[in-house]
């Protein structure tokens, strides 16, 4: 089987979240990142905070449909790496130059938005769920996270029946996408 061949698989593996495959990427691409870290100004917990991010990345690439690799996975991962820890090093205004030019690595600026747009997404509906207020609060996380059916929400919250019990819910979610949008709006 090519490199090729064997990255493409390693990243099907990754997006279907195969323990192997992952352990394999770590074990595979971990030390050069801790590398660049540690050479460049920052520690152990920020290397491994920086790798992880990088996989976050990676699989968030890697379910897209679509996508394909165009470098080794190595290239890829040390160039979303060195974003991720070049825009880290700004906001903490430790930045110096690092060894090589930006323009030695592979552009993965989009991929590094998205993923940093993605997770303000998710803290601003985090932000608007701890505002909604109970029984929204709860209702949501029994129907969305536990994964419960209309019947047991019912039984579990005191409505008469699934039906009352799905228009709360239908109520709730309204008050939660009017505060995301809210805050989404004004930028917080």
């Amino acid at each position: 089987m090519s490199n090729y061949q064997q990255e493409n698989e390693l990243l099907k593996g990754l997006a279907v979240n195969d323990k192997q495959v992952i352990e394999a990427i770590y074990r595979d691409n971990y030390p050069m990142v801790q590398a660049f870290i540690l050479n460049n100004n920052g520690n152990s917990d920020e290397a491994r905070d920086i790798f992880q991010e990088t996989m976050i990345v990676l699989y968030e690439k890697a379910i897209t449909e679509g996508f394909e690799l165009n470098c080794q996975l190595k290239t890829y991962i040390y160039s979303v790496c060195r974003r991720l820890w070049l825009k880290r090093l700004q906001q903490l205004q430790r930045y110096s130059s690092l060894v090589e030019n930006v323009e030695d690595s592979v552009p993965v600026e989009e991929d590094i938005e998205k993923h940093e747009k993605h997770n303000n997404d998710f803290l601003l509906m985090e932000s608007a769920l701890n505002k909604i207020g109970e029984p929204c609060k709860s209702l949501l996380d029994a129907y969305y996270i536990q994964k419960k059916n209309m019947q047991e929400i019912a039984a579990e919250f005191g409505y008469t029946n699934a039906d009352n019990a799905k228009t709360q819910k239908y109520k709730c979610l309204l008050r939660l996408k009017k505060l995301f949008f809210a805050q989404y709006k004004n930028g917080q």
